[in-house]
Parts: C-alpha cells; structure tokens; sequence
C-alpha cells in the first residue's frame, strides 16, 4: 500500500510523507497557546502546507506528561470550527488527533480524514465508530495515560511488548471492520517510556514494518532531546531532523512534526543522496 484515501484526499506513502502539528490548546508541550486563535491556526496551516507539510494533524486536547483531560464540548469548540476552515483551504489531508468517538465523528464530517488516536482506539465506542466512519486510523502505542505515564513506565522488553501491542490493536481494528489499506501505527515515543527504552525502540523501529502497514513516527522536539542535550524545547530543532531522517532510515513512512520546512527539506536531501542517488 501506498496511498491512504483520506475521505477523497490522497496520501502518498511511495515517499515519506511529513505531518504538520497544529494544536489548538494551550498547554501542549511544545506550542501550547501559539496557535489557540482560530485564525492563527488556520494561518499557520497553510504555511506548513507550503513547507511540504502532506496531512495536517489537528488537535484540541494535550496530551504531554501530565496533562490534564479535556471536557468533550471543549475539544470540539476547540478543533471542528478550524477543520472546518482547513477543508476548505488547504487541499492535503487533515487529521484529527483525538479519542473521543464524538470528535472523531464530528471532526470527519467537518472534512477531517484521518483519526490519529494515542490511546489505539481503546477509547468506548471508539473502535465502533472508526469503522462506521471508513477513513484510516493511526494506532499508537502508550502505557497509562498521559497524566501517569511517565511515572515508573515498566516493560519485559520494550520492543517486544510495544510490538505485541500494536499486532492486538490492528487485529482488533481488522475484526471492527477497518481494513488494513487504512491502518497506521505508532510506537508511541515518550508516552509512557523511559530515554532508554525510546531509544530502542527507534534502533528497533524496522521490526514495526512486518506488520504490513505505515509507521508513522513522532519525535519532534520530544522531551528525550532534552534529556540527552540539555535543550529548551525550542533549541530541539537540530535534534528533531536528526531523529526524523534515523526514523526514516528504519522503516518510517510518516513524521509527525512540528517544523515541517526544515524536515521535508532533510528528507528531500536523503531521498535523492540514499533512494534517488541522482541530484
């Protein structure tokens, strides 16, 4: 496979795709509050469509270490108004980052055609809901929930466990009615993991492609570049694009981003040095 068919607008995976951040709240960890305006949201949309951006990920509700949960009237004042607005600018797919079965149906009737759920759609209902809906899913893999899964994150062994996971979740979405031409999944980097055990699992990352389906990866300015560099979360860039081009090298077909010119250019430049080997 490598097209997702996001409710009529085309995903090409035969190259790796970028996936642009846009979260409407305001205590994400990285932009929280930047983009809370509707219009600055919007505005920041298409500037990241014309960095390279392929699908624009939307999201109403943090979920960095220790967030807080957001009442579902709030993620969907937050979240349906922009999509709106996108579906009717910017012509790339847009996803919606949420786990509630509520937004996720609103937010696909407002023009959103991707679910992008952090909690593999464990959610009640939210399985259900997915499938009736008919656009591709992201499954990620997190251990607790966003305001524990730091704590004391445990695993036998990590790649092992997060792939043993991530084969449930897609059976699961398989028997729901999803098809695997419309499956993602994600390992979940810094949900629920150690430094150590995110490493692995980027070292790892390749054993995830034997599943059959894309892997998107997130590792945009995530706290472990912090941990190893000692960096703002706004000095991570250079990191961020050195750890999205390893993702790429080990199987990854989606990067999920926060400073999408600087990542499609470094991707651009690995694909014609390591795929093309033409400039």
């Amino acid at each position: 496979m490598t097209v997702l068919d996001c409710r009529g607008r085309k995903l090409d995976l035969s190259r790796v795709a970028v996936m642009g951040v846009l979260n409407i709240t305001p205590d994400s960890f990285s932009d929280g509050g930047i983009f809370f305006d509707p219009a600055k949201a919007v505005a920041h949309a298409r500037e990241m469509v014309a960095q390279g951006a392929a699908i624009v990920d939307v999201g109403g509700e943090s979920t960095r270490p220790g967030a807080q949960p957001v009442p579902l009237q709030q993620e969907l004042d937050r979240v349906i108004p922009v999509i709106e607005c996108l579906a009717a600018d910017i012509a790339v797919p847009i996803s919606i980052d949420t786990s509630k079965p509520e937004v996720m149906r609103a937010a696909v009737a407002a023009g959103a055609g991707l679910i992008n759920d952090v909690y593999a759609l464990r959610a009640q209902d939210a399985l259900d809901v997915a499938a009736q809906l008919q656009v591709p899913v992201c499954l990620m893999h997190m251990q607790g929930e966003p305001r524990t899964m730091q704590a004391d994150p445990q695993y036998t062994d990590v790649v092992a466990d997060v792939r043993d996971f991530l084969v449930t979740r897609v059976e699961a979405a398989r028997k729901a009615g999803i098809g695997a031409d419309r499956i993602v999944i994600d390992p979940g980097f810094g949900f629920g993991k150690t430094l150590a055990q995110n490493l692995a699992l980027l070292r790892e990352l390749r054993s995830l492609t034997t599943l059959g389906v894309p892997v998107l990866a997130g590792l945009s300015r995530k706290s472990m570049i912090g941990k190893v560099l000692g960096l703002a979360v706004e000095d991570r860039l250079h990191a961020s694009v050195a750890l999205a081009i390893l993702a790429v090298q080990n199987g990854a077909r989606i990067l999920r981003v926060h400073d999408v010119a600087a990542t499609a250019q470094a991707i651009r430049m690995w694909e014609v040095a390591c795929i093309e080997n033409r400039v």
